[in-house]
């Protein structure tokens, strides 16, 4: 399992770098992200999250875990409606809020053979492709709230994070 890097970690806040050329050490690190997603029961994972700066993301939204998506280099490419939804964060484990986001989404990227692949998505999939592409920009879901709604929530992740230190000398993994 790769270590998830947690915030205030300044590659959370870096835009990633694209991506040239689709390695087969690139497919290994996407296969090890999808595997840390699984161990830690995310649904979707950027590169910077494991600390590196690379366009890369891994999703799977479905029950089964059987339909793993791999993205390189994924933007959104059309945006249609709005709507609003609960989410947190693999890198800011302990706190959650309700945040707005974009109903549908097409979003556009190569697929681990190098080749284009779009994915028009809603709900939960729709916004978890919009949360992992936002990593890729430097941008977490805190940033979709208001300055007193964020800093409140960021009080009560630093505030987890010092009673998990206190209680095991560890921080939290989720």
């Amino acid at each position: 399992m790769l270590p998830i890097v947690k915030y205030p970690h300044p590659i959370l806040r870096t835009p990633a770098q694209e991506i040239s050329t689709i390695s087969d050490e690139l497919r290994t690190l996407a296969d090890e992200m999808y595997a840390t997603m699984l161990a830690v029961r995310g649904i979707g994972l950027a590169a910077p999250q494991i600390g590196r700066s690379l366009r890369l993301i891994v999703v799977d939204v479905s029950k089964e875990r059987n339909q793993r998506i791999t993205l390189f280099n994924p933007r959104i490419t059309t945006q249609e409606g709005t709507g609003e939804g609960e989410e947190g964060c693999l890198s800011i484990p302990g706190v959650s809020a309700t945040i707005k986001r974009t109903a549908s989404v097409c979003a556009s990227g190569l697929n681990s053979q190098g080749e284009i692949h779009e994915i028009k998505a809603e709900g939960l999939l729709a916004v978890c492709l919009q949360h992992e592409i936002d990593h890729l920009n430097g941008v977490l879901f805190v940033d979709h709230l208001s300055r007193f709604k964020r800093e409140r929530l960021l009080g009560k992740y630093h505030k987890l994070q010092e009673t998990n230190l206190k209680n095991n000398g560890t921080l939290p993994t989720q």
